[in-house]
């Protein structure tokens, strides 16, 4: 596959007998410098796959659309938002349509190959996601709801992480060769891409200083929602703890506690639905001493009691509430 995105095109061959800049026409609708994803992707199609345009310094711009690159071999240097980010093989950068990107010259064997999408490419893989913030979900809704204040992209160090390439390069091949139920498989394999990403997030590059806040806050309420504490994280992150208080809040539209509330509330639903452990044994595992109090706030979440919920996940006559 690598050999037949290495190919050189006949957009590349122009620049490599002298012409400087890009086609605007190729990539924009009209004045401005917006690459449009009507111009990059067929109608009706929800994603394409398109190799990165070498040997030209490609001009700041943004997108109307969520733009995924993923590097296949070599390198790539982006200025984003003022910010050079380095691209290197196996590396995984999404772009949010906030994002000012320029691209420097690529050499021959600097192989990225671009992800158009549309919103509704990402349903399928949201919904494989569960409830609780994370740093990928917030980013992707902050993306597709037009949000000017999430991060302007996300960087993923994954080069190393066997399963993730697995994904993309299956992903990459059956956009390529249009494989029959093409939807259904790349709306599947972006879910289970997702769901590898959020099991190392520990390989995610922070944008700015606040967004590592907000993506610091979301992984330590991850691994530690059933016992941490605002406390123990202020200690953590050497932030005063009113002064992080606010913060979170300001920065995610919720608290501390209800992040971990919705956390805990996910983790149990989880387990009401795949597991035997018995109502009251998960909600202690999952943080909640008050047993009374969990019934209360799951039921407040969800409408219906844990019992009747995990009673509905057993017999799977009627689709369960999300919360």
């Amino acid at each position: 596959m690598l050999c037949a995105l290495a190919e050189i095109t006949d957009e590349e061959r122009k620049f490599l007998a002298g012409e400087e800049k890009i086609d605007r026409d190729i990539y924009m609708a009209e004045e401005g410098n917006v690459i449009s994803v009507n111009k990059m992707l067929p109608h009706g199609d929800l994603v394409a796959v398109r190799t990165h345009s070498r040997f030209v310094d490609f001009p700041e711009h943004t997108h109307d659309y969520i733009e995924v690159v993923y590097m296949c071999s070599g390198k790539t240097t982006h200025v984003i938002n003022g910010k050079t980010v380095v691209l290197k093989e196996g590396e995984l950068l999404f772009l949010s349509p906030n994002a000012r990107q320029r691209i420097y010259p690529a050499g021959e064997g600097d192989i990225a190959v671009n992800l158009i999408t549309r919103p509704q490419f990402y349903d399928g893989a949201l919904a494989m996601m569960t409830d609780e913030q994370t740093p990928l979900k917030k980013f992707i809704v902050d993306s597709l709801a037009g949000s000017d204040t999430g991060a302007p992209y996300l960087l993923f160090e994954v080069s190393d992480i066997l399963p993730i390439q697995n994904l993309m390069e299956n992903l990459i091949w059956g956009i390529f060769n249009k494989v029959k139920d093409v939807r259904k498989i790349n709306s599947t394999t972006m879910g289970l891409l997702f769901l590898q990403l959020l099991n190392h997030t520990d390989r995610l590059s922070y944008t700015s200083d606040e967004e590592e806040l907000v993506l610091k806050t979301l992984m330590y309420i991850d691994g530690h929602y059933a016992d941490g504490s605002l406390t123990e994280l202020s200690r953590l992150l050497h932030y005063d703890y009113a002064w992080l208080s606010r913060e979170i809040k300001e920065r995610t539209g919720k608290t501390y506690t209800e992040h971990v509330q919705s956390r805990r509330l996910s983790k149990a639903a989880y387990l009401l639905k795949n597991t035997d452990i018995g109502v009251d044994s998960i909600a202690e595992q999952v943080g909640y001493e008050n047993v009374s109090y969990f019934h209360r706030i799951f039921k407040s979440s969800f409408g219906i009691t844990p019992y009747k919920y995990k009673k509905a996940a057993m017999t799977q006559n009627e689709p369960l509430p999300a919360e």
